[in-house]
């Protein structure tokens, strides 16, 4: 049975960068669900104004799939809350995942949902967690 990755993803990833936080043979054959979080802004979040930031987190998750798919990796996607952390929860609950790997923005350009994101990923979840940095495309 392929294990199970699911990989959050705040900007566009290759299946490369994926091979990468995992190694090449595990990649190739897991199953992997990508999910983005619908990250928004302090101010839009305050204000509901959420369309611009689900509008973006599909693209990067239908994107993330696509390069994904043409480098060998069998992943599907989703976006989740802009909250990392429910987004992870909330895709746990119909994606049993054996690991979590995480992709986010560079300290300096890290969304707020981003700030601790590691460390409490790795509390809270009870399965092994990696992280890479991407810079946003």
């Amino acid at each position: 049975m392929p294990k199970k990755i699911l990989a959050l993803v705040s900007e566009p990833v290759s299946g490369e960068a994926l091979k990468n936080a995992v190694g090449r043979a595990r990649a190739e054959a897991a199953e992997v669900l990508v999910v983005a979080p619908a990250l928004n802004t302090r101010r839009h979040f305050l204000f509901s104004d959420v369309d611009a930031a689900i509008e973006r987190a599909e693209e990067v998750q239908e994107e993330t799939v696509e390069r994904m798919e043409e480098e060998g990796v069998d992943a599907a996607g989703d976006t989740g809350e802009s909250d990392p952390l429910l987004a992870i929860q909330d895709a746990l609950q119909t994606f049993p995942a054996d690991e979590i790997v995480l992709f986010t923005h560079p300290g300096g350009q890290q969304n707020w949902g981003e700030e601790g994101l590691v460390e409490e990923a790795r509390e809270r979840f009870g399965r092994p967690v990696e992280h890479l940095v991407v810079e946003a495309g």
